[in-house]
Formats: C-alpha cells, sequence, structure tokens
C-alpha cells in the first residue's frame, strides 16, 4: 500500500512561484507513475501534470510552460514548480500514483489507485 503526503502549498502573490512535494512511504514510487490533480474551490478536481515512471513529463494545455513536474528516486518524492502563479491557480492540490500505465502516464482521476490528502495554494492578487 502506498500513503502519500503532499507539502508546500501556501500563500503567494500573482506573479510568484511555489514547490510542492509529494512523498511516497509504505513502498517506493519509483516505478509508478505519478500525476497532480488541482480542485479550485466550488469547481471540479482536473489535471494538472504527470511524469512517467521514467522521469518524462506531461502538461495540461493551460499549464505548459509555467509548471515543472520532477522526481527524486532518492527521495521517493515527486515535485511541482509552480511559477507565475495566477489567482485562478488557488485550489487544492493532490498527488496521486498508478502502477497501471506501463511507461506511460494519465490524465484521468480514475487512472490513478492511490492519492494524497492535498495542500491548499492560494494565490492572491
Amino acid at each position: 500500500q502506498v500513503q502519500l503526503v503532499e507539502s508546500g502549498g501556501g500563500l503567494v502573490q500573482a506573479g510568484g512561484s511555489l514547490t510542492l512535494s509529494c512523498e511516497g512511504s509504505g513502498r517506493t514510487i519509483n516505478n509508478y507513475a505519478m500525476a497532480w490533480f488541482r480542485q479550485p474551490p466550488g469547481k471540479e478536481r482536473t489535471f494538472v501534470a504527470a511524469i512517467s515512471w521514467l522521469g518524462e513529463p506531461h502538461y495540461a494545455d493551460s499549464d505548459e510552460g509555467r509548471f515543472t513536474a520532477s522526481r527524486v528516486n532518492a527521495k521517493n518524492a515527486v515535485y511541482l514548480q509552480m511559477n507565475k502563479l495566477k489567482t485562478e491557480d488557488k485550489a487544492v492540490y493532490y498527488c496521486a500514483a498508478t502502477l497501471s500505465r506501463g511507461s506511460g502516464y494519465g490524465t484521468k482521476e480514475y487512472e490513478y489507485e492511490y492519492w494524497g490528502q492535498g495542500t491548499q495554494d492560494t494565490v492572491s492578487s
């Protein structure tokens, strides 16, 4: 069983940066495809970024160029670097993991078996 814990959320001004972390425990996540989703207040949860176990990232069209997903196997962790933050980036950000995508990744919630509790990001104008 994999447990995921996100951290790094907080309050930042528009235009600023945040780096989210997701640490796995219980077993290694090095062979899992990992993803970040977010849920703005009153809205549905949507895909932000994914990274395959090979380290290949993929981004939602709205975030590409501003966000960078990465992983450090030695730390059993993945990261989401977010730059040029906008007020519409305010959301709870969730980390998710799956073994079912092989060397690829998924962009849908149902493709991920394990989820963290989320970390809140607030972007002020």
